[in-house]
């Protein structure tokens, strides 16, 4: 009798639950169809407990995924060097024996692809050297940032692109995101009298670690520490001594790459991330390999996928949404790393990109994901918590000719809405 209720049991849930995936699809279906025809269309909703698809369309389709390309990239760096991964700048002198406060030779700085240090760290850092009694380097000031390659920018290393954002030059030696605010006054007559007005624009750095290591010589001098000669670009010599360091653990930088979907902090993780597999200097093609092979590695459906930046303004890289949703599956289950990856992801009517969708809805608070957007590109994938507490992966993406950017948004915030419900 027991096995017989259980049957029917069993028979009605399955009943529900093909009933409820048809109203889902049904639903869905009916906000594509008022899309223009023109829009390609790619989405896949997985449960990954019971492995149930919800609803698939074009789910192997090859996509530009903008932005959504960053969650390969920090998935990717999480799993092969952990949250409590320091990304460092370091102070170091090859000089051993400092304790008359000289450094007899130079004093040189060094860059492992922090990507948000600034002006006052480095003033941190020297305050630092005071404390420690130096008041003397007799040699260079020299800026090193050979941990990746001299190829700061984007032109020199993909062929043919024309990315819509232009960034700073990616270095492994950053300070204040490799750009100066400079001041400039403009002379111009209104009603007969000559006015002034200062304008403040912004100008990258061209040759980062020279500046950096100028920036550092003059603050040693402010700060009461004397310089013999000058500053120069180099390399640190094999077995120098870190003196000081700032740092920023990996799973802080994901935040803000995910969360503001920050172009230019996804790129330098991007070069980092060849540096740390290989052991060798930081490349655009290292760290392509080394997320191609995260994937095949985990068995993450890879076929159309092509990688060739970590941020996602390249209309050079494809993915599929099954290649999404197969990534933030593996991290789902990756008990070591899902925290930090998930605590990366703007939350729904709450921070980063999506603070200001879904609000008000049964989705806000409760879909943690990461957005994307370039011309005629809007995409969105995530972790989705229904009403009924079960969860879902979400990967959108949308390729469009006409239309708004807001009406692909709003059609994604309604597929997310619905499967709150499921």
């Amino acid at each position: 009798m027991a096995k017989k209720i259980l049957l029917i049991f069993l028979l009605l849930f399955i009943q529900i639950s093909a009933s409820t995936k048809d109203d889902i699809k049904e639903k869905i279906t009916e906000i594509l169809n008022k899309l223009p025809s023109t829009t390609k269309t790619a989405i896949l909703i997985y449960d990954p407990l019971t492995q149930d698809t919800v609803f698939q369309k074009n789910h192997t389709l090859s996509m530009v995924p903008a932005s959504n390309t960053k969650l390969f990239t920090t998935a990717t760096a999480l799993s092969i060097m952990g949250g409590n991964y320091p990304l460092a700048t370091k102070i170091l002198c090859d000089d051993k024996d400092i304790k008359d406060g000289v450094i007899q030779g130079n004093l040189y700085i060094k860059g492992f692809g922090n990507s948000v240090f600034t002006t006052d760290d480095l003033i941190e850092m020297v305050k630092t050297l005071k404390k420690m009694g130096i008041k003397k380097i007799t040699g260079y000031i020299v800026g090193d940032d050979y941990y990746f390659d001299e190829l700061y920018t984007r032109a020199d290393w993909i062929n043919d692109e024309a990315p819509n954002i232009k960034l700073p030059p990616i270095s492994a030696l950053v300070i204040n995101r490799n750009g100066i605010i400079v001041h400039r006054t403009i002379r111009y007559r209104r009603r007969g009298h000559l006015r002034r007005r200062v304008v403040a624009y912004r100008r990258y750095i061209n040759n980062p670690p020279l500046y950096i290591a100028k920036l550092l010589r003059e603050k040693l001098i402010k700060g009461g520490i004397k310089v013999l000669k000058g500053a120069k670009k180099g390399k640190t010599p094999p077995g120098a001594d870190v003196l000081t360091e700032s740092k920023i653990l990996l799973k802080d930088l994901v935040q803000k790459i995910n969360k503001h979907s920050d172009n230019f902090l996804a790129e330098c993780l991007f070069k980092t991330i060849g540096a740390v597999a290989t052991g060798k200097q930081g490349n655009s093609f290292y760290s392509t390999q080394t997320i191609l092979k995260f994937l095949k590695d985990n068995g993450i459906y890879a076929n159309g996928t092509a990688v060739v930046d970590g941020s996602g303004i390249s209309r050079y890289d494809l993915v599929t949404v099954g290649a999404i949703v197969g990534l933030l599956q593996k991290m789902y289950f990756d008990n070591k790393n899902f925290k930090d990856f998930y605590n990366s992801l703007s939350i729904a009517g709450v921070d980063g990109t999506l603070r200001d969708r879904m609000i008000g809805s049964s989705a806000e608070n409760d879909f943690h994901g990461k957005t994307g957007t370039l011309n005629g590109v809007s995409s969105l994938s995530g972790y989705l918590k229904t009403a009924k507490g079960e969860e879902l992966i979400v990967s959108i993406i949308f390729d469009y000719k006409n239309g708004w950017t807001d009406t692909y948004r709003e059609a994604e915030n309604k597929i997310v809405e619905i499967l709150t419900n499921w």
